[in-house]
Parts: C-alpha cells; sequence; structure tokens
C-alpha cells in the first residue's frame, strides 16, 4: 500500500514567544502559505512567519500522531525539542528552497 508522506513543523515570531505547530503533506507549499498570511489565522494574527523545527514522517497518519503529542507539551519542553536539533532557533525556511 502507497501511503502520503508528511511533516510536523513549528513556526514562531521574530521574538521565538508564540508558537504554532503543524502537519502537512507538503512543507514548502504549507510554510510558503503561512508567511503569505494564508491558511491558519493564529499564524497570521501572530506574525508567526520563522520555520524553526520539523521532522519527516514517512505517513502522514504518523506525522498527525506526533503532531497531537507536541500540542500536549509545555512550552519549555517544545523549546527544548526545537533546541535539540536547532540550538540557535535559527528560521530553516531558507533550507526548504522555494
Amino acid at each position: 500500500m502507497l501511503y502520503k508522506q508528511g511533516h510536523v513543523y513549528i513556526m514562531t515570531n521574530i521574538y521565538r514567544t508564540t508558537f504554532y505547530i503543524g502537519v502537512t503533506s507538503d512543507l514548502r507549499t504549507r510554510v510558503w502559505q503561512h508567511i503569505n498570511g494564508e491558511g491558519s489565522e493564529f499564524v497570521k494574527k501572530y506574525k508567526l512567519h520563522d520555520l524553526v523545527y520539523y521532522e519527516y514522517f514517512e505517513r502522514i497518519t504518523d506525522a498527525i500522531d506526533r503532531e497531537k503529542q507536541l500540542k500536549r507539551w509545555h512550552q519549555d519542553w517544545k523549546i527544548n525539542q526545537i533546541k535539540s536539533v536547532n540550538p540557535e532557533m535559527k528560521d530553516l525556511k531558507d533550507d526548504l528552497e522555494f
């Protein structure tokens, strides 16, 4: 059986104080939508334009499960998870090659 791949990702603001966790089958397109004010009203309202974390999954259902897990975490745990792979919490969207 062929499964659709997916990503779980975290967007944040310039101050790294507000976070949005999402899931998508097309990370580049979804990040572009967030940057351009499309899709999530929460992302638009809080100007969460920086991609600081993402994980790839071969099955979208696994990405959805991971998203649910991360959303239950305290903010400190989320920040520690981000810093485990992106210590400086730099914006990673340039790595996606739009």
